[in-house]
């Protein structure tokens, strides 16, 4: 979730029982286990709520679609570049590109490229 593997895990477990202390341990994992079942209910209450507001509109399948995690930029950008035109656009005209004016240092009026 955090970047946290079970090596990370397993040496912050270590430097908490040398900071902590052996006699205190259990209290401090008691309360630590309090906290993470409160931030479960806690987010569960609000799946719920959210569930209760929306009635029968809400469905299971759109609330993973809201999902951050899914979001991959490249993917999108890949998609956006390999879709077909769109139908119901006209197509964009081809950019109209002017040729050079060149002013000759000694004439008074500009000339065109091709007539040198």
């Amino acid at each position: 979730m955090f970047g946290l593997t079970f090596e990370k895990l397993l040496l912050i477990g270590v430097i908490a029982v040398f900071v902590i202390g052996p006699e205190r341990l259990p209290a401090y994992s008691a309360k630590f286990g309090q906290l993470v079942r409160k931030l479960k209910e806690m987010s569960s209450g609000a799946k719920d709520r959210i569930k209760e507001e929306l009635g029968d509109d809400f469905d299971e399948e759109e609330w993973k679609k809201l999902d951050p995690r899914q979001y991959d930029p490249r993917r999108i950008i890949r998609e956006a570049l390999l879709d077909d035109a769109p139908v119901n656009k006209a197509p964009v005209a081809a950019p109209v590109v002017k040729k050079p004016v060149v002013r000759d240092t000694n004439a008074s009026t500009p000339f065109d490229l091709e007539s040198t």
